[in-house]
């Protein structure tokens, strides 16, 4: 059985989704419930729980606070949160697991599915450090963003990152010194993921990092040469705003 604690300060979402829990996910055994960060950390001490649900949004201590507190991570761990766009880009940039609330049962299911499934939780301190980067310096500074390997996951810098590239359901990341990752996101999802980072859709294929761009060359939407003299296209829907980016115009 696959031992369970809930941490979120509201109640009624404790008993939703312990019921869901109950009702959809065979193999499950919720053994604690708690309505804080002191509380939630005292039961994962004390209980040594394989799954940890834990809500982000708590008052006096946060999700993210109360992992901060922890020594050490070797349980498994989905986020619980209502729509919080700055808390799930965050909890993307660590790769790791979240549930929108009301907490809907498929979803639910295919998240405890895939926790049973993974060998072990020991990325899980690499993962977290990335959120707790970006949760820390909220945008300021340099940011790092886990990327997914197959020995775990690989911490890199957003400011190393040169462009990024489609690949049908996946994506490109190239960095400046000439490594490539591919991760099973969209660009789409990445764009979103690096927003307010120095980057430019340019194309629906490219998505750049402004920093290393070294010159722009003319044409119908034109292309951008970066670092290494990558040469990437710019569509005609994207060449007025990239101008207006990279000679400082305003918008």
């Amino acid at each position: 059985m696959l031992r369970v604690v809930i941490v979120d300060d509201e109640q009624h979402c404790c008993d939703n989704l312990q019921w869901l829990l109950n009702e959809y996910c065979p193999g499950v055994e919720v053994v604690g419930v708690s309505n804080g960060a002191e509380e939630g950390l005292l039961q994962i001490r004390q209980l040594q729980p394989q799954l940890v649900f834990l809500d982000v949004e708590m008052p006096v201590t946060d999700g993210f606070a109360m992992l901060e507190r922890l020594s050490g991570i070797d349980f498994d761990l989905i986020f619980t949160t209502a729509y919080d766009q700055y808390a799930i880009r965050a909890i993307r940039f660590g790769a790791l697991d979240y549930l929108l609330k009301p907490v809907d049962k498929d979803e639910l299911q295919a998240a405890v599915a895939k926790s049973l499934h993974r060998p072990s939780p020991n990325a899980l301190d690499r993962q977290l450090a990335a959120l707790l980067t970006h949760v820390r310096q909220n945008n300021a500074g340099i940011q790092k963003i886990a990327l997914p390997t197959l020995h775990g996951y690989e911490l890199v810098p957003v400011d190393d990152i040169l462009l990024c590239e489609s690949n049908s359901n996946y994506t490109d990341i190239r960095l400046t010194d000439g490594r490539h990752f591919l991760i099973s996101r969209t660009l789409k999802e990445v764009e979103e993921l690096l927003d307010g980072a120095p980057f430019l859709r340019v194309h629906n294929s490219f998505l750049v990092n402004l920093d290393y761009a070294i010159r722009y060359m003319k044409g119908e939407g034109g292309s951008l040469v970066l670092k290494n003299e990558v040469t990437v296209p710019v569509s005609r829907s994207k060449k007025e705003e990239l101008l207006k980016r990279i000679t400082h115009l305003p918008a």
